[in-house]
């Protein structure tokens, strides 16, 4: 998939762990550990937004877009 969510690495430049991330935005650390690992389909803008209030950053900290390269 050539969306790659970065999550794992802001939560670290902050030193903050998925549980408190979860209790701070009001999702499961179930969907946290999901989005980290980029298994989801999607991400409400809603739940986005309240990501980088708590971690203080932009959405393109947390997801970035890389080409696929085809054989």
């Amino acid at each position: 998939m050539p969306i790659i969510v970065n999550l794992d690495v802001m939560l670290a430049r902050r030193k903050m762990r998925s549980k408190e991330l979860s209790a701070l935005v009001g999702i499961t650390e179930q969907n946290i550990s999901l989005l980290k690992s980029g298994k989801v389909r999607g991400v409400r803008f809603e739940t986005l937004e309240k990501i980088c209030e708590v971690l203080d950053c932009q959405p393109g900290d947390i997801l970035e877009y890389r080409k696929e390269t085809k054989p």
